[in-house]
């Protein structure tokens, strides 16, 4: 039993430790990659995870562009921005989160969902200005028509397949970090839940070549989610901040409808109108009528499970707002005896 007792509390002291000190060793394998910048017969394989592979150039009205497609390289290139993302996470959350939460002296549960909350908050922050910028500068807002036209959109500018490629580092670094901020058993699955649908979606965007489809329905998501968790944080400072939730509700049911609508035209209409019409790997055509309804299907079932949890978190705040009124009726009843046989004298 003694040894037993000893091994577990090695076990504890070994787990304690790597939570603890778990960027620090990720920050000790980033420099090694970068160290193997410096020399010659390593900068090939170092330069393999820190710049996008597959670079193709070609010419273009504005000269010389050089584009990008996707291959088997690009998951060294998401191994090292995974890292990268571990030690943000980290310094976001030791120089900005702990500090507000020990001025809020919040509870266990509460303190878990803020820094869930304030870690999404500035990853969708970041994200939905990066993907606005995307879509200005390559013309997609300006021409719908383009989100469709010419596909397969194999050849990617640096900046778009550099945001696909950071987004699947950031949406995998967030299956250790459940271990690494010791989150609670009960918060494990839902969590898991959006974390694996975000990674499903943005590898069918990235891999079945429609990643201008994906910026724009990304940066709505975003934009949505950014809303929610700045009004749950604002929540947790004041329990009194209810109006922003209002807000959010809006623009959560004006996300899907948008969402919904842009599917439907782009995929169920553009593409099924195209003239390269087959499978063809090669090429990287995947315009078939299998995967358009395939990929229909799921956002469809998607945005009817995202909007069957906002049906019922908003009649739980409904319940809670009735409750509340119906205590405060009770309280206000109560007391009303009281004052009388107290000024009664």
């Amino acid at each position: 039993p003694g040894v037993r007792q000893t091994t577990s509390r090695s076990q504890g002291v070994n787990q304690e430790f790597l939570i603890q000190n778990h960027a620090d060793i990720v920050f000790s394998l980033v420099i090694f990659i970068l160290i193997g910048l410096m020399f010659e017969a390593t900068a090939k394989t170092a330069i393999l995870f820190i710049q996008p592979q597959y670079n193709v150039s070609t010419l273009s009205p504005e000269g010389e562009v050089t584009l990008y497609q996707y291959g088997w390289k690009d998951c060294a290139t998401i191994l090292f921005y995974f890292f990268i993302t571990i030690i943000l996470h980290a310094v976001v959350q030791e120089y900005v989160l702990d500090k507000v939460n020990r001025r809020l002296h919040l509870s266990k549960s509460k303190n878990n969902k803020f820094n869930e909350s304030g870690q999404l908050c500035v990853f969708h922050l970041v994200s939905s200005v990066w993907s606005l910028y995307i879509l200005i500068t390559e013309g997609y807002l300006l021409h719908p028509s383009s989100l469709w036209e010419n596909y397969p959109h194999v050849h990617l500018r640096f900046q778009v397949k550099f945001f696909y490629l950071t987004q699947l580092a950031y949406w995998l670094h967030a299956l250790p970090e459940l271990y690494f901020q010791k989150v609670r058993k009960e918060e494990i699955p839902r969590q898991l839940q959006y974390i694996c649908l975000y990674l499903l979606h943005i590898s069918a965007a990235y891999l079945l070549n429609l990643s201008r489809v994906g910026l724009v329905l990304l940066f709505l998501q975003y934009v949505s989610e950014l809303g929610f968790h700045i009004a749950r944080l604002f929540y947790f400072t004041d329990e009194s901040h209810q109006k922003m939730f209002d807000l959010w509700a809006v623009s959560f049911v004006f996300t899907r409808m948008v969402t919904l609508t842009l599917m439907f035209l782009a995929v169920g209409f553009g593409l099924a109108r195209a003239e390269n019409q087959g499978l063809d790997w090669e090429t990287g055509n995947f315009n078939t009528v299998l995967i358009r309804m395939t990929v229909l299907l799921l956002v469809c079932l998607t945005q009817s499970w995202l909007l069957w949890k906002f049906i019922r978190f908003q009649l739980r705040r409904w319940r809670e707002f009735r409750h509340e009124q119906a205590a405060r009726k009770k309280a206000a009843n109560g007391a009303s005896p009281r004052t009388k046989k107290l000024k009664a004298p």
